[in-house]
């Protein structure tokens, strides 16, 4: 039975303070879950699960007994972060940012500029998975990464694509020599120009767009015209980036 403390704990890390506080954050469902138990790069914490979970798999419950906790389907929906809980919640350790100066020199990395919705921030994750960025990098003012629902919408993602939080000026500072390209609306037509496979592509709020001090800082101002007859003011950004990224791997 779950005490009312370690309740209070779990439902606190739906907030950033406190997920930084304790350096934790959660992840729920079964496959989101299974990844998490099926790799070594971050650490669980805890695992709660429902006793139909703990039968389905049982050489996870060997593995991870001792951070094994059973709970009924009435406690995990006190816990949860969905409206409809899926049997298994983990508590997971943040891994420390860390970046490697010539793997980011010789590949092709994102960098989210005010980027403040989740579910825009975790399809991000899913865009740069699925086209191999090499890392996804964020403005201190853009959603955490490990916000519940950028964890859901990432769909594991967030597992296989190395992410750090930090001032556009650090970043360049960290590799001067490799070329920024930032979409604005004013940019060059992505479809006439000659791209580089290295490179730092910059993506802006989704209302606000690249911020005046970072668009100082950025090589190439891109951007991706509209077809015939279009008269939408923007794309989505999550849009907007799977659009780039396939152009810039083909």
């Amino acid at each position: 039975m779950l005490s009312k403390n370690k309740i209070k704990y779990l439902q606190s890390l739906k907030l950033k303070k406190f997920r930084q506080k304790y350096n934790n954050f959660l992840a729920e469902g079964e496959k989101i879950v299974a990844e998490i138990l099926s790799q070594d790069k971050i650490k669980l914490e805890a695992l709660f699960a429902t006793s139909e979970w703990i039968a389905e798999n049982p050489t996870f419950q060997g593995n991870f007994n001792k951070r094994l906790t059973i709970v009924t389907e009435k406690e995990l929906a006190k816990i949860s972060q969905l409206k409809t809980p899926n049997k298994v919640l983990a508590v997971v350790e943040r891994p420390a940012p860390s970046v490697d100066s010539h793997r980011l020199s010789n590949g092709l990395s994102l960098y989210l500029d005010g980027i403040r919705d989740p579910g825009n921030m975790g399809t991000i994750l899913r865009i740069a998975d699925w086209f191999g960025l090499d890392y996804l990098f964020t403005s201190l003012d853009a959603a955490d990464i490990y916000h519940p629902k950028v964890i859901q919408s990432s769909m594991g993602a967030f597992l296989r694509v190395p992410s750090a939080r930090l001032e556009f000026s650090a970043l360049r500072e960290m590799v001067p020599q490799l070329k920024t390209y930032g979409m604005v609306l004013e940019g060059e037509s992505l479809f006439k120009q000659s791209l580089d496979s290295r490179g730092i592509i910059v993506i802006g709020n989704e209302s606000k767009g690249i911020s005046p001090e970072i668009k100082k800082q950025i090589d190439r101002a891109i951007s991706i015209p509209p077809g015939p007859g279009g008269n939408a003011e923007s794309l989505n950004a999550a849009v907007a980036t799977g659009i780039v990224c396939a152009i810039f791997r083909n």
